[in-house]
């Protein structure tokens, strides 16, 4: 009967987990026009709110199966702890590869700039010549930037570019834009030519280090995955040999033993992650755009 129990406990979970996904998952936006934005940033939008729910579900299945399997509270809230940062323990690969995808997309658009301009043309026309024909990480932003152009001067609307990349790599690129807008754009082919050939090989060296940081995040697959495997197989075969931790004192030390596991979990994940460099095109107090 347990085993029965513990995979009717597992669909309950499941179940869970789906109807909240169900729940928080928006449909696609009309593609006609763009009320709500550019169709990537509404992508990026909706990936966002996607993955709140998801990190939901996975806490409500995991706090739920263990809560039924164990009737224990500090078994089920470190269920629904670990299903919440379960994605940041073995997942976000789509995460990384679309930075480092950005990155070389900034690169490519500061190329088509500089070869733009050095056909004659002015700052604001080769935005908008390369603007569609630029990688399509960052197609839609520069779309978007194009169609502020005719209304909002160009500094400011470069500022909010990068305010929407939000990568590092772009503000160098955006900054120099600006400077050439403001001021002289004389030697601004040059200027970007050099960026652009920082970026590739920033994005080649992060390249690298994930190359070299996912046996880390291997690690942290293994050691979650064989943890749960221990924990079930006990829960299933061994029963009574958990039969302390019910008890007012063993909750207590199950706590104890979760965070110093979580903590040792969450501390091989940080290593595991790469750590860009920050922004300098940050927010001004008090107003929406970078400076």
């Amino acid at each position: 009967m347990i085993p029965l129990a513990v995979l009717l406990v597992a669909g309950v979970g499941f179940g869970a987990f789906l109807v909240i996904t169900a729940l928080t998952t928006q449909p696609p936006a009309v593609e006609s026009g763009w009320p709500e934005g550019p169709p990537g940033r509404r992508a990026t939008a909706r990936f966002r709110t996607a993955g709140i729910g998801r990190r939901a579900a996975f806490a409500a299945a995991g706090a739920m199966t263990l809560g039924l399997l164990t009737r224990w509270p500090v078994a089920a809230l470190s269920g629904g702890v670990l299903g919440w940062f379960g994605i940041d323990l073995v997942g976000q690969k789509e995460a990384r590869q679309a930075a480092l995808e950005r990155s070389e997309a900034v690169a490519s658009w500061a190329e088509m700039l500089r070869d733009t301009l050095a056909g004659a043309h002015g700052l604001e026309q080769a935005i908008m010549t390369t603007a569609a024909v630029a990688p399509a990480a960052i197609r839609d932003d520069l779309l978007l930037l194009t169609a502020r152009l005719p209304s909002e001067p160009l500094p400011s609307a470069l500022r909010r570019l990068a305010d929407q990349l939000a990568d590092p790599t772009a503000d160098l690129v955006v900054a120099a834009l600006v400077i050439a807008a403001e001021g002289s754009p004389r030697d601004l082919g040059v200027l970007l030519g050099s960026l652009a050939e920082a970026a590739r090989d920033e994005a080649a060296m992060r390249r690298r280090v994930e190359a070299t940081r996912a046996r880390a995040r291997t690690t942290v697959q293994i050691v979650t995955g064989l943890t749960a495997i221990l924990a079930a197989g006990l829960l299933v075969f061994s029963g009574g040999y958990l039969e302390p931790f019910g008890a007012p004192l063993g909750q207590v030390v199950l706590a104890f033993v979760a965070a110093l596991f979580g903590l040792s979990l969450w501390w091989l994940a940080r290593m595991a992650n790469y750590q860009g460099p920050e922004r300098f095109l940050t927010a001004a107090p008090g107003t929406g755009a970078p400076r």
